[in-house]
């Protein structure tokens, strides 16, 4: 058995070191012989004894040295195991199927160990799914356990790593691989992370919306006490926060607290809205307010940029409603009272001006409204069209899809010598007529993705937007100028108001004034919503330019089918939570579904009791909604959730499937929700 064993590798060359000295010795001895013999007689002998000696010490104790190392390396495996096995860290070993073949002291304490065999069951989101990991990778996860928190390492390791001889797990046949994980414990680490976050300076900007309308409704020796009321109901908001209020102008303050309040104020719906309209000293209209708060991870000057951007969308949203921006996207709360309209058509002519600059030295116009345009995208399209003609510029109108309702407008265009042949134009050669020297209107719209040609906006730098619409978080990035007025009826009154101080007298053909009388009939439903002092005050220059309101009331007269549609919509409605009517179009033989299906809704609010309508349509794979409410309710916020958007009380959606009861439910969901929450 002695003789069988054999040593290998560095160990076996080490043991081998006397024989190969000994050989060393034997050449030297020969070379002395050549020298003088007497002297390698004598290195003979010595050699010999050497050799005699290193033979047996080699031979005899050759085992004893091998049993040795085994005995060491059994001993220095043993100090392994046991040092993992009281490692403080806890650490165990698992198959892929989750199931435990070992585990140390620290994870059984730590779990305290009552005999299951797989991780999940200590530790539920630790299914197979959540550890598959490659091999040679270390997957890291984080885990909560008895109030405490872990990263947890996961790394796959090859059966082929473990010793034959190695006693400390044992892997069952046919698995060639193990998972090792190894937790460590961040709870303070954690902690002590949040309690930085929460430390994080929120930046913010309060505007008063109305300051100039409510201090001119009261007397004049009354106005300091209104402005002071109003002051001490923000320095109270702030302050009860730890926060701190400057003001900077008459109307504006700048604010600052920390993060840690946040949730506190998202919580009451930043109460300060609404508390700040208990205010009143003889004021006809309440004040109200507009807050835009930033947060920004990088530094405090990002964060008051995220607030200036916050206060300017809560401004174009109507006002009234807080905004919270973040790198993590936007945040609305509030925006219930519709802005109020104010009469003062100052910021109109300041827009006419850098409207008609921008104009002038471009040689080219492309107008184009939104999808499935409607009187009022394809009436503020003309508006445009006739501002670039008197201004002595080449014009074109982007329309993709004529519906049923545009068709006789569209086609008293196109059947009129007075324009010309390409004043139309689709997003197929748009491009033809696009270039660095044409500019681009959006009308009607203020998201890109609801154009009638999204790629138009890339192909020139400069673009103007010209809408009535609550400006939502998806903007037309890049334009050089941005008119959005939520209180406006529409957007053909605000095209005619700026057309009167574009062009000096200008002379608007009667076709092209009766276009834009009619988006404003579409969009305040016969002068009965948001029909302001400015929307009678449009419609009466459209008049006097000669707008035909026979042509326009013929051109909304509908058909028998189209008749018979809506009175199948209305007739499919029902009233949820006793306020809300929902009704549903399907299967409807009609060229325009979805304006039918937007009329419906408005004939809805005529019932009693019925705070708001929602007409879902079926049309081109999608279902579209409708939604319109009189004054008790906004129904744009309950649209935005669902990814639409528009005005306080019309406003719109759309859901990417037919599945109508799928939507209506989703619908219904929705309204629970923002009622639980206060929204609504």
């Amino acid at each position: 058995m002695k003789r069988n064993i054999k040593l290998k590798g560095q160990l076996r060359v080490y043991m081998q070191w006397p024989l190969i000295m000994l050989a060393l010795l034997v050449g030297m001895n020969i070379w002395i012989y050549t020298v003088d013999g007497n002297a390698g007689l004598i290195l003979s002998t010595f050699i010999a004894i050497y050799g005699i000696a290193v033979g047996v010490l080699y031979s005899r104790n050759k085992y004893e040295v091998f049993t040795e190392l085994v005995e060491f390396a059994a001993q220095y495996g043993a100090v392994q195991n046991a040092l993992l096995k009281d490692l403080t860290a806890p650490y165990l070993i698992i198959l892929e199927s989750g199931r435990i073949v070992w585990m140390n002291d620290s994870f059984k304490d730590m779990v305290r160990e009552n005999g299951q065999k797989y991780l999940d069951n200590y530790i539920p989101e630790f299914t197979s799914d959540a550890f598959a990991v490659e091999e040679g990778h270390t997957l890291v996860k984080e885990a909560k356990f008895n109030e405490r928190e872990y990263e947890v390492s996961f790394r796959r390791i090859s059966i082929d790593v473990l010793n034959n001889a190695e006693a400390l797990i044992q892997i069952p046949r046919g698995k060639d691989y193990f998972i090792a994980v190894y937790f460590h414990e961040v709870t303070r680490l954690k902690q002590y992370m949040r309690e930085n976050e929460q430390q994080r300076l929120v930046a913010g900007l309060i505007y008063i919306d109305n300051y100039d309308e409510i201090i001119d409704s009261v007397e004049e020796v009354r106005q300091s006490l209104l402005v002071a009321l109003i002051d001490r109901k923000i320095n109270q908001y702030i302050g009860s926060i730890d926060g701190v209020a400057k003001k900077m102008e008459k109307d504006k303050y700048f604010i600052a607290f920390k993060k840690q309040y946040l949730e506190e104020m998202k919580s009451d719906r930043f109460s300060i809205l609404e508390d700040v309209k208990s205010v009143n000293i003889g004021n006809e209209i309440p004040p109200t307010l507009s807050i835009g708060l930033g947060l920004s991870s990088d530094t405090y000057a990002q964060s008051y940029n995220y607030a200036r951007v916050a206060i300017d969308l809560a401004l174009a949203r109507g006002g009234d409603q807080a905004v919270i921006k973040s790198g993590q996207g936007i945040d609305y709360y509030g925006g219930k009272r519709d802005q109020t309209c104010r009469n003062t058509r100052v910021k109109a002519r300041v827009k006419a001006e850098a409207l008609r600059e921008f104009m002038a030295v471009k040689d080219r116009v492309i107008i184009m409204g939104h999808k499935i345009g409607d009187a009022d995208s394809f009436g503020a399209a003309m508006g445009i069209y006739r501002a670039a003609v008197e201004m002595k510029k080449e014009a074109h109108i982007v329309v993709n899809d004529i519906t049923a309702a545009l068709r006789p407008l569209y086609e008293a265009f196109v059947d009129n010598p007075a324009y010309p042949e390409d004043l139309f134009l689709n997003s197929g050669n748009v491009e033809e007529y696009a270039d660095k020297n044409t500019m681009v209107v959006v009308v009607d719209t203020n998201k890109p993705e609801i154009t009638e040609c999204r790629e138009l906006l890339k192909m020139t730098e400069t673009v103007v937007v010209l809408d009535h619409h609550r400006q939502g978080s998806e903007v037309i990035e890049g334009a050089v100028l941005s008119y959005i007025e939520p209180y406006a009826s529409s957007a053909c009154e605000m095209v005619a108001e700026l057309l009167q101080y574009i062009v000096d007298d200008v002379r608007l053909p009667g076709l092209e004034a009766s276009s834009m009388y009619a988006g404003i009939m579409v969009d305040t439903n016969n002068f009965m919503n948001r029909a302001g002092v400015r929307t009678f005050e449009a419609a009466a220059f459209l008049r006097r330019s000669g707008a035909d309101i026979t042509f326009v009331r013929k051109l909304f007269r509908e058909d028998m089918e189209t008749y018979r549609a809506k009175a199948k919509i209305i007739s499919s409605a029902e009233v949820f939570r006793e306020v809300y009517a929902i009704a549903r179009g399907e299967d409807m033989q009609v060229d325009s579904p979805t304006l039918v299906g937007a009329q419906a809704a408005n004939e809805l609010l005529d019932i009693g009791n019925v705070k708001a309508s929602f007409v879902l349509t079926k049309y081109n794979g999608k279902i579209y909604v409708s939604a319109r409410a009189i004054d008790e309710l906004n129904v744009q916020i309950i649209m935005e959730r669902l990814g639409g958007g528009g005005h306080i009380n019309t406003a719109g959606a759309q859901f990417d499937h037919t599945d109508m009861e799928k939507a209506i439910e989703v619908l219904k969901e929705t309204i629970n929700v923002m009622i639980e929450e206060g929204d609504i």
